[in-house]
């Protein structure tokens, strides 16, 4: 049985607070760093590695997190809530996004249903319907195909599959699994929904409404937008949308919709895009195939976070080195960047993942606690970012822990040499640049010129970025997450801190407000 407890109240969180901070910039210098990197790294799923070398870690750091994940149970932990206990704390529910891509321990069922069980059909039934679609079974009302899929959601249920089909996008054009083109509506600002329209044929559109309660207001003002503009085209709006919501939501057994493809409460939206939130979309854009392949992806992933062994697990000492970071040497951020330009959409993704889970300030009783929970998370392709914030990153004020991700081969194939190296050459010599640079710095006796270096980073390597890679990437951060909730004894899985902003927009629109809030009102002529 697991217990639950703060992270200041453990005897392993003192003795790490004890442990000689390692000089980075030294340790890394020479052919110390290169027997570092050798050294540290650990096998991901998808053929990646996880390389820690430049991180503030050597064996006596490592040894001390590996007590701290001991005696808090983290890896137990994962078992319970893999196994269905409750661990979502504030809404009393469990947290199944794992059963999308496969089951690591016990049957779990809940409300009559296993659960696995219950995703695999959704996802079946997904298959189908894209199957259909694509061989021209389902079409519009003129018997023509389906060109184009456009989802309609916000938070989780945009970010994430926006994410993952920009990442697979152009994978899929090269393999020849590209099916449809995909458009994403979240904004209730109606120039998003205005814009993305004006760029589609409304004829030869799909449109996915997401909403797991079937009330967003944002999804379901979207959602009237786009009826608008298919009622104005002369088309039954009926013929052209599916939903993906829960089986209580209103949307559930509505007939404005062709199909409806279910999730359910244990999965939170930032968890989703393995489950139909994703399904949906991806398996229209790239076909369920591409779909499954980023399923296994995960799930080989998500087996590799059971292990008790933090050198065996990618994700657990990830989690364990950033809380060190956070809450031992106190950095405040961490940046996450992608060489990729397919990832382009992946830190925004991270943000809600990460930000909207751990930005916690109460333990999973309630109760505050004495420390720093999550970490701000920002990016930015590289090496676009170079160019815009890593001034900062370098010569800054403030310490900012590093993720970097990087593929040996790039997507499309196509390169060009120019002054003797391509252009993914090119690319790659900038990450490995980057760590060493951020690592070592250099020494000048211009102040301006100086750099400190001692800033630590870690980078997850992988061939190229398929549908596989992609998976285990979205399930590591998903389970780093997870672990350092655990060990801030936080509730990761809710998120009402969202919820008060809605409460005061809905007074705002009927007019219900005093004082600041009605005079802001007046100044938009609300």
């Amino acid at each position: 049985m697991v217990t639950w407890n703060n992270l200041d109240t453990v005897k392993a969180y003192e003795n790490l607070q004890k442990v000689t901070p390692v000089n980075l910039a030294a340790v890394m210098a020479g052919e110390n760093g290169a027997e570092r990197v050798r050294k540290y790294s650990v096998p991901m799923a998808a053929g990646m590695a996880y390389s820690y070398a430049a991180k503030q870690v050597d064996d006596e750091v490592l040894a001390a997190l590996a007590a701290l994940a001991e005696e808090m149970q983290l890896t137990e932990k994962f078992e319970a809530l893999y196994n269905g206990e409750v661990i979502n704390t504030g809404e009393k529910r469990m947290v199944l996004h794992h059963m999308t891509r496969g089951q690591l321990g016990n049957a779990v069922v809940a409300d009559g249903t296993d659960k696995r069980a219950f995703y695999v059909e959704q996802q079946n039934r997904i298959a189908e319907l894209a199957t259909k679609v694509h061989n021209g079974e389902i079409t519009n009302a003129a018997g023509e195909k389906f060109t184009t899929v456009v989802q309609i959601g916000i938070g989780g249920s945009d970010l994430g599959p926006r994410a993952m089909y920009l990442a697979l996008e152009n994978w899929a054009r090269v393999n020849n699994t590209f099916k449809m083109e995909a458009r994403f509506i979240s904004n209730v600002d109606p120039d998003d929904a205005a814009a993305v329209l004006a760029t589609i044929d409304v004829a030869h559109s799909l449109f996915v409404l997401v909403s797991k309660s079937g009330t967003t207001l944002e999804t379901l003002t979207n959602e009237s937008f786009v009826k608008d503009a298919l009622a104005k085209a002369g088309l039954d709006a009926s013929k052209h949308m599916i939903a993906v919501t829960s089986e209580t939501s209103p949307l559930a057994k509505s007939d404005d919709y062709l199909a409806a493809f279910f999730m359910d409460d244990y999965i939170g939206g930032r968890f989703s895009s393995t489950s139909a939130v994703g399904g949906a979309v991806l398996s229209l854009a790239f076909g369920p195939e591409v779909f499954a392949r980023f399923l296994d992806g995960a799930a080989e992933e998500d087996k590799l976070a059971t292990k008790k062994d933090i050198r065996e697990n990618p994700a657990l000492l990830d989690a364990l080195i950033g809380v060190y970071e956070r809450n031992v040497l106190g950095y405040p951020a961490t940046a996450v960047l992608p060489y990729s330009q397919a990832l382009s959409r992946f830190p925004a993704h991270l943000q809600q993942l990460d930000m909207e889970s751990n930005g916690k300030s109460v333990n999973r009783f309630g109760e505050p606690v004495n420390y720093v929970t999550g970490p701000v998370i920002f990016g930015e392709p590289g090496t676009n970012g170079q160019h815009s914030f890593y001034q900062l990153l370098h010569q800054g004020t403030d310490i900012v822990p590093l993720q970097f991700l990087g593929f040996k081969n790039n997507q499309m194939g196509s390169d060009v040499v120019i002054q003797g190296s391509t252009s993914q050459q090119k690319l790659c010599a900038n990450v490995v640049a980057q760590i060493v640079a951020f690592a070592c710095g250099k020494a000048d006796a211009n102040r301006n010129k100086n750099f400190e270096g001692g800033r630590p980073s870690s980078i997850m390597i992988g061939e190229q970025l398929t549908p596989e890679a992609l998976g285990a990437i979205l399930a590591h951060f998903e389970n780093k997450v997870m672990f350092q909730g655990f060990v801030w004894n936080i509730n990761s899985f809710d998120q009402e801190g969202v919820q008060l902003g809605k409460v005061l927009a809905t007074k705002v629109l009927k007019h219900e407000t005093e004082g600041a809030l009605k005079v802001y009102s007046e100044l938009f002529n609300i």
